[in-house]
């Protein structure tokens, strides 16, 4: 059997000394590992041109692949071995829990993610918080991407087609002892509430800390 892909990288459009102010390692090659994935942020002269903004997950690199077309997730091939998991952040931050992106047509990218080698673990038909209506779960080594249909009325608001492709969205880290982190963080992160996960919790950073990224804080698995 074929080895099953992997994340190496996730290429950042943002300012990584944001990162830092939240209890985050950078290194001076503007690069933060979480768990086995490592985070490149990108100057303004490195990010695609074809990006209309140029912030937020700008693309990833994964290993062992089928092919490269993911419904327009900007994706290359890794030969870099899998790293070992890093230290644990300042903050308490210890690994990538999931990746979110969105799609216009869940089906069509679906399709397109299998063929590319992409182990699709569920579908889930019901509504997030956020209103996506169904979901679909795809198992990356260590991490999940997690695909969610764009709710309609964000569709509409685009101009009612579905043609348009999929595209990253944002991320949700899992920390050693929730409760420290929020504390820590202060005023730039949300109140604690349930998870949709049973028996988990979670938090999401505001737009107060200026991040590029929409995150979200989880605990660890019971």
């Amino acid at each position: 059997m074929p080895a099953a892909p992997t994340i190496d990288e996730l290429l950042v459009g943002d300012d990584a000394d944001r990162w830092t102010e939240l209890g985050f390692t950078v290194s001076e090659e503007c690069c933060c590992e979480i768990g086995g994935v490592r985070l490149r942020f990108l100057h303004d002269d490195a990010r695609d041109s074809n990006d209309s903004s140029g912030r937020g997950i700008l693309g990833w690199t994964l290993r062992d692949l089928a092919a490269t077309e993911l419904d327009g997730l900007p994706t290359t091939v890794s030969e870099h071995p899998p790293r070992e998991p890093a230290p644990a952040h300042p903050n308490g931050v210890v690994a990538i829990d999931h990746i979110v992106a969105a799609s216009p047509s869940l089906d069509r990218s679906v399709d397109a993610l299998q063929r590319a080698g992409l182990d699709l673990r569920r579908i889930r038909d019901q509504p997030t918080p956020a209103g996506a209506p169904r979901q679909a779960f795809f198992r990356l080594g260590a991490e999940i991407l997690e695909l969610i249909q764009e709710p309609e009325d964000s569709i509409q608001r685009a101009g009612g087609g579905r043609d348009h492709p999929a595209r990253f969205w944002g991320l949700a880290v899992r920390v050693a002892d929730l409760d420290r982190t929020v504390e820590l963080l202060g005023s730039h992160v949300s109140e604690i509430r349930p998870a949709v996960q049973p028996g988990r919790r979670i938090a999401t950073i505001r737009r107060s800390a200026g991040l590029a990224v929409p995150l979200a804080l989880m605990s660890i698995p019971g």
